[in-house]
């Protein structure tokens, strides 16, 4: 959808002699930027609707937290398949990690852009502050979101709009230029004195929300790129949890706590194998076939077994014969016997397939 798409309808609206209150759809991720900038176009007598957005790697969490604190209506959206094409190939690069920061904002802006006439809103807002981030919300970057999302200036990014060219709100009188701000820089001073003004106690640090800015868990994430380059949303989850290990191009995944063991269990799909020392409480083991056509051979089977025992309670290998394999209906008997205090080995002795 182009931003002059659908707009004539609306800009018309505007000008009958009907009372008319402009309605912006505002980026919303919960942090103190996007909190204010929807506070402050609500000030400005806007009508505000927010949108906010999930993949595997942020949620919706702080987002609602914070729009049931303003009493503001929420969109939630998915964008998990259009964000991991962003991610395994930015048009315009990875930030300090692998955070494609320009990209992502141009696909949620483009989103967002989308929803617009369904939601009867009239402009797109963020809580964008010019030089905030150095690579992301420079002035050549913001234009370029704008650009390559097609809302050109149907966006508007109130907390630095005196700083950036009028946008068609402004233009059309929708908001008044002159009561919109001139923030700038990585210094939050300003935005926390107009949290505490106007009452907002809670909001998101800057640091919270994308895992993608994490560097351990973007050097994990580049080993599965390197090994798989069309991975998918279950890869990703199955990244965020517990010790990994490479086993010839392969993904070994070994639960640290109780609660990984469980999500080992949960993300397990056909393909997988699940590892567990027998008759002794332990790690799980997730075994995923990431290289085409391999499968598991007496070598494997043997390092799979030797980690096991290292990380068990044993702290030393184990042999194969220390090791079983289990099946979706041993876990359920495992959960069973393990809130009964019990451990009884409900596998099978582990034995290579034919020809490995």
């Amino acid at each position: 959808m182009d931003a002059g798409d659908g707009l004539k309808g609306r800009e018309s609206a505007a000008n009958n002699s009907a009372p008319f209150k402009p309605r912006a759809l505002v980026l919303f991720s919960g942090g103190l930027d996007s909190v204010l900038a929807a506070e402050l176009l609500r000030r400005l007598g806007v009508e505000v609707v927010g949108i906010t957005f999930t993949t595997p790697f942020f949620g919706s969490e702080a987002a609602k937290r914070a729009a049931r604190q303003l009493e503001l209506p929420l969109l939630v959206v998915d964008i998990t398949d259009r964000h991991l094409g962003v991610v395994r190939n930015p048009r315009f690069g990875y930030g300090k990690n692998l955070n494609p920061c320009i990209d992502c904002h141009a696909l949620m802006v483009r989103v967002a852009l989308e929803k617009l006439e369904d939601l009867g809103a009239h402009f797109l807002a963020t809580g964008e502050v010019l030089g905030e981030r150095p690579k992301s919300q420079n002035r050549r970057a913001l234009g370029l979101v704008a650009e390559i999302s097609g809302a050109r200036d149907l966006l508007l990014r109130p907390l630095s709009a005196k700083l950036l060219p009028p946008t068609r709100p402004e233009i059309l009188g929708w908001v008044e230029r002159s009561k919109l701000m001139d923030i700038k820089g990585r210094s939050r001073k300003r935005q926390m004195q107009l949290a505490e003004e106007w009452g907002i106690r809670e909001y998101q640090t800057p640091a919270g929300g994308c895992l993608l800015t994490d560097p351990g868990f973007s050097r994990r994430l580049k080993d599965l790129m390197e090994a798989k380059k069309d991975f998918d949303a279950g890869d990703v989850e199955l990244v965020k949890v517990g010790r990994q290990f490479w086993i010839r191009g392969n993904l070994l995944v070994l639960g640290r706590r109780h609660d990984e063991n469980e999500r080992l269990w949960e993300l397990c799909r056909p393909g997988d194998r699940l590892f567990k020392e027998k008759d002794r409480p332990g790690p799980t083991a997730l075994w995923r076939p990431v290289a085409p056509g391999m499968e598991l051979g007496q070598d494997d089977l043997e390092e799979i077994a030797r980690l096991l025992g290292i990380y068990g309670k044993k702290k030393e290998p184990l042999s194969l014969h220390e090791m079983v394999e289990v099946t979706p209906k041993d876990v359920v008997s495992s959960r069973v016997e393990e809130s009964q205090m019990s451990e009884r080995n409900e596998g099978m002795e582990l034995k290579p397939k034919e020809g490995t």
